[in-house]
């Protein structure tokens, strides 16, 4: 989860990310970095991704990820929780470099007046730039996109 400021105020990002093709695969903005956040973000991943039941959802300890409604979600589609060690970004280093990308190439080039205009930013970075023109070094340098293609196409094809 992340946090960035507009002249208007500050913007929360809860993302979540399949690690395998790199996708963020949910997402939720809003000005306040509450459960609701976490949950909606976890909400969105599960409506683009369908079946998830026994996937392992990996976050730090905030709480956001600890509050009643978060796992009440990951009990509902019967998911795993795990969570990294106190003080250590290694454990979540996935998110932490998705983050430092998003702070580097949006956060940090501007500053906008509205969160409005500051959501429509990081929304375009994540679907234009992040998952269909960023090529990824551990994904045979083909975006997240390209990747999920490939492998749907390659299980279909071995069906």
């Amino acid at each position: 989860m992340a946090g960035t400021q507009a002249s208007e105020g500050k913007l929360y990002l809860c993302a979540i990310k399949d690690v395998f093709s790199g996708r963020i695969v949910g997402y939720s903005i809003d000005s306040r970095m509450k459960s609701r956040l976490a949950v909606q973000a976890l909400e969105n991943a599960v409506a683009m991704r369908g079946d998830v039941a026994g996937c392992v959802v990996h976050s730090d300890r905030g709480s956001q990820f600890r509050s009643r409604k978060f796992l009440r979600a990951l009990t509902r589609h019967r998911m795993v929780g795990s969570m990294g060690r106190v003080g250590s970004s290694g454990d979540n280093a996935a998110m932490e470099s998705f983050f430092a990308l998003l702070q580097k190439n949006v956060l940090d080039r501007r500053s906008w007046t509205t969160r409005e205009q500051l959501r429509i930013a990081i929304v375009t970075w994540i679907e234009r730039t992040y998952h269909r023109r960023r090529r990824q070094r551990r994904l045979g340098r083909l975006t997240p996109i390209e990747f999920e293609t490939i492998m749907n196409t390659t299980v279909a094809l071995a069906a």
